[in-house]
């Protein structure tokens, strides 16, 4: 199998291919793993056929999560593959770790994972560890290196998000006020700032969804 050829498999389920790498031992990946494949949303139109799904239907806990258990669990099987996912423990998949081995995500200035493609909107659902070493193509340029402006450094308007870390109780302070509620219909300004993000396709309703989950856990 080539990897476009897997890609087109993800993408008749409504994922794409985020990135992949040939493991070595320090990578943690599962034992015999030749390619490590990161699977996220394929946008745009994952949100139509995410909320269309019988977990979003069936109104109990956690429904992307275990949309993304069904979908990838499937997928590795058909494939002789290893599903592996961000969420379920502990202990955890080092996915950001992962992430950067893969050569299309980095960290950004503000600490942030940012993606070749998806910008400061990335998404890791899951992963699929595959038993052979499928051809990859070469790492991407970090397109931080390339961005001139770096709009994600001012784009918190509570300053909880800058390149000096992250204050996550003073996000969800903003969160709770009248001021805070533009991010929580729309999205983070700090992640919807980046370039990438802007022409990634991500809809409002999918982001508002995240926000949602991201305060509510706070809260509780």
């Amino acid at each position: 199998m080539t990897l476009d050829e897997l890609r087109a498999r993800c993408r008749a389920v409504n994922l794409d291919i985020l990135g992949a790498f040939h493991p070595k031992p320090d990578d943690l990946a599962p034992e015999g793993c030749g390619t490590l494949v990161l699977l996220g949303p394929n946008e745009p139109g994952f949100w139509d056929a995410f909320t269309a799904s019988p977990e979003w239907r069936d109104d109990a806990a956690d429904p992307m999560d275990r949309w993304s258990l069904r979908v990838i669990s499937d997928l590795a099987q058909q494939l002789h593959a290893t599903a592996l996912f961000p969420f379920g423990g502990p202990p955890y998949q080092p996915f950001f770790r992962w992430a950067l081995a893969s050569g299309h995500a980095w960290q950004s200035p503000v600490s942030l994972l940012v993606h070749a493609e998806a910008g400061l909107m990335v998404s890791y659902r899951g992963a699929l560890a595959l038993p052979d070493q499928l051809k990859l193509p070469p790492p991407c340029a970090r397109p931080c290196d390339s961005c001139a402006v770096e709009p994600c450094l001012t784009a918190c308007p509570s300053g909880a998000l800058t390149a000096a870390g992250y204050d996550v109780p003073k996000c969800h302070d903003h969160l709770d006020t009248p001021a805070g509620r533009t991010q929580l219909t729309k999205g983070c300004n700090v992640r919807r700032a980046c370039p990438l993000s802007q022409s990634y396709g991500r809809v409002e309703e999918q982001s508002a969804y995240h926000m949602s989950i991201f305060h509510k856990g706070a809260a509780t």
